[in-house]
C-alpha cells in the first residue's frame, strides 16, 4: 500500500476497531474482580483458582486461534481476519451480558458459572482481538502508516474505556457498603446486568463501521499461503524469536499495570480515599481526566517517537511512569488528590498505548524477511498468551495481599493493614513491573541503525508489505 493511498477517512475506519475492543475487555477487567468479589461474594481463594485455570486455558486458546487465523484461506470477499471478527462480534458483545447473570445461592454453582463466563468471554474476544491486531501490520507496513494510524487507535482506545467506565456514572450502586441485605445485592447485580446491556449495545453499534469499511480485501496468493508454517512449527519459531520475546516480555509488564490499576481502582477510591460505596461518580470522574489527558498527548509521543525512537521513547515513559504512581503513597482520605493524581497518569498511560503496537509490527516485519511470510496473527496470538499472564500476576498479587491482611473475603470495614496492602497494590507492584519493562526494552535490538537497516530491506519486498 503507497503512502498517498492512506487517507483520513481509511486511519479513522480503522481507528473504530479500537471501542469495541478495548471497551470489552477493560469492562471485562474494571467490573468482573468487584462484581465477584464484592457482590457475589466469592472467596479469594475461589476468585484466584479461578484466573489461574483461566491463564491455562489462554496458553492453548490465544497461541491456536491466531494460528487459525493464519492458517485459514481467505473466504471469498470477506477474507479471512475479517471473516473471524464477524462471526466473534456478537457473540462477545453477548457475553457483556453474561458476566453478571450469575444464578445466586450455592457458592460451588457460582464458582462454575464464573469460571466457565470468563473461559468463554475469553475464547470470543481472542477471536476478535487476535484478527483485528493483525490486520494492523498488514493494512499499515511503514513506521510512518502505523505511527499516523495509531494516534487514531489509541484515540478510540480511549473513548472505548470512557465508554466502558460509563455504567460507573448512570448506574449506583455498584460496591455493596456496610452489611447489605440479600434484597440490595440483588439490585446491585440487577445494575452490573444493566450494565452489561448498554456495553453490548456499544459493543456492536461501534464494530458495525468498522466491519464494513475499515479493512481491506486481502490478497494472499497460494504460494504465500503454502509457506506458512504448521501451528507447531509456528510455535516453535515465534518462540524461539529473542526479540519477540524481549518485547512481549516487557508488553506483559506494562499491561499487569493496566490491569491492576484497573482491578484495584475502585476499592482503592473507597477504602483509602474514603470516596462513598454509594457514589462512584469520583472513580469515573478521575478515568475520565486520565484518559482525556491520554488522548490530547498522543501527538505528544508522535514527537517523542521522531525524537528519540519507538524504543527509547517507551523506556523514557515507563519510567516516568513509576514516578507518576508513587503519590498515590501519599493521600490517604483525600478524594481530589487521587482525581488529580489518577489524571496525570494519562500521560504514561498514553504513551505506554502507543509504542507497543509499533514495536510489535517491526517484530512482525523482522520475523517476515526471514521466513518469506507474515505471520501476525500467530505473533499477536502468542503475545496474546503472554500478556494475558497479567491477570494472573494481578489476581495473585492481590490476593496474597488480601489474605496476608484478613480481607480474604469481602469486608466493607477493613483494618489498617488492608488499607497499606491497597497502597501497595497500586504503587509498589505496578512499579516493579515498569523497571522490569525498562530493562527488556534495553535489551529490545530493533532501534537505531538496527531498525532502520531492517526497514529498508523490508520495504524491497512489496509482496511483504502487501500480505
Amino acid at each position: 500500500m503507497s503512502e498517498s493511498k492512506l487517507s483520513l477517512k481509511k486511519k479513522a475506519l480503522f481507528g473504530i476497531s479500537a471501542i469495541p475492543d478495548q471497551l470489552t475487555y477493560q469492562g471485562f477487567s474494571l467490573y468482573v474482580f468487584t462484581f465477584f468479589f464484592a457482590v457475589i461474594g466469592l472467596n479469594m481463594t475461589y476468585m484466584w483458582i479461578g484466573y489461574v485455570v483461566w491463564g491455562i486455558w489462554n496458553m492453548l486458546n490465544d497461541p491456536m486461534l491466531g494460528a487459525l487465523s493464519d492458517r485459514t484461506r481467505c473466504k471469498g470477499k470477506w477474507g479471512k481476519r475479517k471473516y473471524f471478527m464477524i462471526i466473534s462480534i456478537v457473540p462477545l458483545a453477548l457475553m457483556m451480558i453474561f458476566l453478571f447473570t450469575v444464578p445466586r445461592g450455592d457458592e460451588f454453582v457460582e464458582f462454575f458459572y464464573f469460571l466457565v463466563v470468563i473461559f468463554v468471554f475469553e475464547f470470543f474476544y481472542t477471536l476478535f482481538d487476535v484478527n483485528v491486531n493483525a490486520v494492523f501490520p498488514e493494512m499499515f507496513p511503514t513506521e510512518k502508516q502505523r505511527a499516523e494510524t495509531n494516534v487514531f487507535v489509541k484515540g478510540f482506545t480511549v473513548l472505548g474505556i470512557i465508554f466502558a467506565s460509563l455504567p460507573m456514572i448512570l448506574l449506583q450502586p455498584l460496591v455493596p457498603g456496610p452489611s447489605p441485605t440479600p434484597a440490595e445485592l440483588t439490585e446491585i447485580q440487577g445494575n452490573y446486568i444493566t450494565a452489561g446491556i448498554l456495553l453490548a449495545i456499544i459493543t456492536i453499534v461501534t464494530a458495525i463501521p468498522f466491519l464494513l469499511k475499515g479493512i481491506h480485501k486481502e490478497t494472499e496468493t497460494d504460494e504465500c499461503f503454502d509457506k506458512r508454517p504448521s501451528f507447531f512449527e509456528s510455535l516453535k519459531v515465534t518462540l524461539k524469536n529473542k526479540t519477540f520475546i524481549k518485547f512481549t516480555i516487557a508488553n506483559l509488564m506494562i499491561w499487569t499495570v493496566f490491569n491492576t490499576l484497573i482491578t484495584i481502582l475502585p476499592l482503592y477510591f473507597v477504602f483509602v480515599l474514603g470516596a462513598p460505596s454509594t457514589s462512584s461518580f469520583i472513580i469515573t470522574l478521575s478515568l475520565v481526566l486520565a484518559l482525556v489527558i491520554a488522548a490530547f498527548i498522543l501527538p505528544v509521543h508522535k514527537f517523542f517517537i521522531k525524537k528519540f525512537g519507538t524504543r527509547n521513547a517507551a523506556m523514557i515513559t515507563l519510567a516516568s511512569w513509576i514516578i507518576l504512581l508513587f503519590p498515590y503513597m501519599l493521600i490517604d482520605n483525600l478524594l481530589i488528590g487521587g482525581v488529580i493524581v489518577t489524571a496525570i497518569n494519562g500521560f504514561a498511560l498514553s504513551g505506554a498505548l502507543m509504542y507497543v503496537d509499533i514495536l510489535h509490527g517491526d517484530v512482525i516485519d523482522e520475523d517476515a524477511l526471514k521466513f518469506g511470510v507474515k505471520r501476525s496473527a500467530s505473533y499477536y496470538g502468542i503475545n496474546a498468551l503472554i500478556h494475558r499472564f497479567s491477570t494472573i500476576l494481578t489476581i495473585s498479587v492481590i490476593a496474597l495481599v488480601f489474605q496476608g491482611t484478613g480481607w480474604s473475603e469481602y469486608n466493607p470495614a477493613p483494618g489498617v493493614d488492608t488499607i497499606l496492602g491497597l497502597k501497595l497494590i497500586i504503587f509498589l507492584f505496578p512499579a516493579i513491573c515498569l523497571a522490569i519493562g525498562v530493562l527488556f526494552l534495553k535489551l529490545f535490538p530493533l532501534h537505531g541503525d538496527n531498525l532502520k537497516k531492517m526497514r529498508e530491506e523490508f520495504s524491497k519486498h512489496p509482496d511483504l508489505m502487501n500480505q
